[in-house]
């Protein structure tokens, strides 16, 4: 096995901490700044076994990797997932294991999920209005998400958040609804600027409500007060000053943060994404069914991170076009 500590390096110097694990492109919803109208699924035999995700997780964690979130599509739907997230937990360095779900399944299986290792859950929920969720996802599935989101704070994860994603002329006259959301429900809401992996390619830079927005809408009604930000964050966080709850900004077209960037990602079907805003990708299943030793897959992360894009940051200074890149189900969140 390969153990040499803090190794996973990128072509910028930023240690790799962080993993972005997709175990399944498949949803049963379909959003509309997500999804293309005909998906293309990948074939099963195309995705990746439970031993070599363990394999991968475990190869990386030996080299710093110490926190995985696991994404889809949608990954609940895959019906394995309680014995891969049982698997994954299982794994000596890795710190914190996660989920980002369409919340669909979790009435059923939140309690399942926290018994079996996993940390934390996070829920994708782009309205709280039950029409507007209806249009925005195709699926009357608004009472059964909200229902998941209970059962996930009541199976008593660490934490439980909420993913929006904030569209002008879409939803975001409901900014402060979800500020609500924060301060009541005791869930983190995280508000993430509209970015460019949308599957019918929506997406125009005049559509972003940008994180700078986003808090004077908030700062409007409530008095909030920025916390520090950890080091590799996404988010900048604010508490309420006069109570309970929490909130954060994912600005990663205003205000990118590639400096400390220290995540990758992995396709379902086992190809490395250093970073949302390439084109990069480099196959890690054609080593895994093909003989290659730990050292040796260990040795191809440290080369293709070497190879890593500088990131949206850089293209933003240079005056460069964001053009769409992938659809997010393609990598999941």
């Amino acid at each position: 096995m390969v153990s040499d500590g803090l190794s996973l390096i990128d072509s910028y110097g930023r240690s790799i901490r962080k993993l972005r694990l997709s175990i399944i492109d498949k949803c049963n919803f379909r959003c509309n700044f997500c999804m293309p109208e005909e998906p293309e699924w990948l074939p099963n035999s195309a995705v990746l076994i439970p031993s070599e995700i363990s394999r991968v997780a475990t190869i990386l964690s030996e080299m710093g990797v110490d926190r995985v979130r696991i994404t889809g599509g949608e990954p609940l739907v895959r019906k394995d997932v309680v014995d891969l997230v049982r698997m994954l937990s299982k794994i000596p360095k890795l710190k914190r294991l996660g989920m980002t779900t369409n919340g669909y399944y979790l009435r059923e299986k939140a309690k399942e999920l926290k018994e079996a290792g996993l940390f934390s859950v996070t829920v994708s929920l782009h309205s709280l209005r039950a029409a507007r969720f209806f249009g925005i996802t195709n699926r009357d599935a608004f009472d059964r998400v909200l229902s998941g989101l209970r059962s996930a704070r009541d199976a008593g994860f660490e934490n439980v958040k909420v993913n929006t994603v904030i569209i002008r002329g879409y939803n975001d006259d409901e900014i402060l609804d979800f500020a609500n959301v924060a301060r009541q429900e005791g869930l983190a809401v995280r508000f993430i600027e509209y970015m460019p992996f949308d599957g019918k390619k929506m997406w125009e830079e005049n559509k972003v409500v940008t994180g700078k927005e986003i808090l004077q809408t908030i700062s409007s009604r409530y008095n909030v007060i920025p916390l520090e930000r950890e080091a590799g964050s996404t988010s900048d966080n604010y508490r309420f000053e006069d109570g309970d709850g929490e909130f954060g900004i994912i600005t990663s077209i205003s205000k990118p943060f590639c400096g400390d960037c220290d995540r990758i990602r992995m396709t379902a079907d086992g190809k490395l994404v250093p970073c949302l805003f390439s084109n990069q990708q480099f196959d890690v299943a054609n080593l895994l069914r093909n003989g290659a030793s730990d050292q040796e897959i260990s040795d191809f992360f440290k080369s293709a991170l070497k190879m890593k894009s500088p990131g949206v940051e850089q293209m933003i200074k240079e005056n460069r076009a964001l053009h769409h890149v992938r659809p997010m189900y393609v990598t999941g969140g």
